[in-house]
């Protein structure tokens, strides 16, 4: 068969996106194409770097030209990713393609050890990443990226001072404990935890991101609020581990986000701490806080399970060494890289199947 540049798009129009239900061609996703009598060479564009199915649609496409064209063809297919994002335009953060909030119904469920290494598996992924530590009473994500003695710089633009991420592990972070003494207590009221948050959004030099996550504080308060009201947020991750007491309070921050006025979309549950898994024994399991508390949870409110993550050792060490666990291979290394590729996955399949992201209108 002559291989031209239309048949070759209609080989490759039979090639699904698994999770976006449309042909390659029809999303756009095809592009270079550059077509010789024995060999094509082209790119795939897909919606994320941490694309868990990148081999999956890299081989299908291969199927399809072999099918039209025979073994004989060269083949050369460029796998590159443009993040999508579905948010509305806004003078806040405009290069930020998906704002992400992690959020939990308690503290102690391990949803900043969670964000912290979710944001460096994304950027592993070639992810431009951000972070932002929300929890202004008990800010923790500086112990978590090693940079406790660090201090933002500033510089000014049109009379504005204008901060500077610190950078870490080629992730932007911003957090109260930049700004105030390692030993000093935060004692604030609402509006200026509010304020805080408002502050490192609004005048803190971001660039370009293709996720910004929001550590948030436990529990349902101003801050989430300020918030949803303040950027449009893509969806929201809720972390919870098994026990019975701590998924009634993931439920009520689920439905915080669920309730009308809000509205915000819940890209999935996490659940940390799902199993014990010794490092010398990577293949056993003890449940130790009860077992598929957090699946039961997606499946009751029907949103995306994003997985389990083990307790290990090492971990709590990475925690407290500031040096992410997912760095570390085995067990902790595969758990958050998977995190990474479902939260990717669903923000893709949110961005296509859903409205605009829109700042939130809550009525007093």
């Amino acid at each position: 068969m002559t291989v031209t540049r239309e048949k070759v798009l209609a080989a490759l129009s039979r090639v699904e996106d698994p999770d976006l239900k449309k042909d390659l061609v029809t999303l756009g996703m095809i592009q270079g194409l550059e077509v010789a009598s024995d060999a094509i060479s082209f790119k795939v564009v897909l919606t994320t770097p941490a694309c868990p199915l990148k081999e999956v649609i890299k081989n299908n496409c291969l199927e399809a030209l072999r099918e039209d064209f025979g073994d004989s063809l060269k083949v050369n297919i460029l796998m590159t990713a443009n993040v999508t994002t579905a948010r509305a335009d806004g003078p806040l953060l405009p290069k930020v393609k998906n704002i992400v909030a992690i959020a939990s119904g308690k503290g102690g469920v391990g949803k900043s050890t969670t964000a912290s290494n979710l944001a460096v598996a994304l950027a592993l992924s070639g992810a431009k990443v951000g972070l932002i530590d929300a929890d202004i009473s008990g800010p923790s994500i500086p112990t978590m990226f090693n940079v406790e003695a660090e201090q933002p710089s500033v510089r000014q633009e049109d009379g504005k001072n204008i901060i500077m991420p610190v950078e870490q592990y080629g992730v932007k972070l911003m957090s109260i404990g930049f700004l105030t003494p390692a030993e000093a207590a935060v004692v604030w009221r609402g509006p200026m935890a509010s304020s805080a948050l408002k502050q490192f959004i609004s005048d803190v030099d971001w660039g370009e991101l293709d996720y910004l996550l929001i550590d948030l504080p436990p529990g349902t308060s101003d801050i989430h609020l300020t918030m949803v009201q303040t950027v449009p947020v893509t969806g929201v991750v809720i972390v919870t581990t098994p026990q019975k007491v701590a998924l009634a309070d993931a439920t009520k921050g689920l439905t915080m986000f669920r309730q009308p006025q809000i509205n915000v979309p819940i890209l999935g549950v996490v659940e940390n701490m799902a199993y014990f898994t010794p490092e010398e024994l990577p293949e056993n399991k003890y449940y130790l806080f009860g077992k598929d508390g957090g699946l039961k949870l997606a499946e009751r409110f029907e949103v995306p399970f994003l997985g389990g993550i083990p307790i290990v050792q090492s971990i709590r060490e990475s925690g407290d060494s500031g040096y992410p666990a997912v760095f570390k291979s085995g067990v902790t290394e595969g758990a958050y890289r998977d995190l990474a590729e479902s939260v990717a996955r669903q923000i893709a399949i949110r961005n296509a199947s859903k409205n605009k992201t829109e700042v939130v209108q809550v009525n007093p």
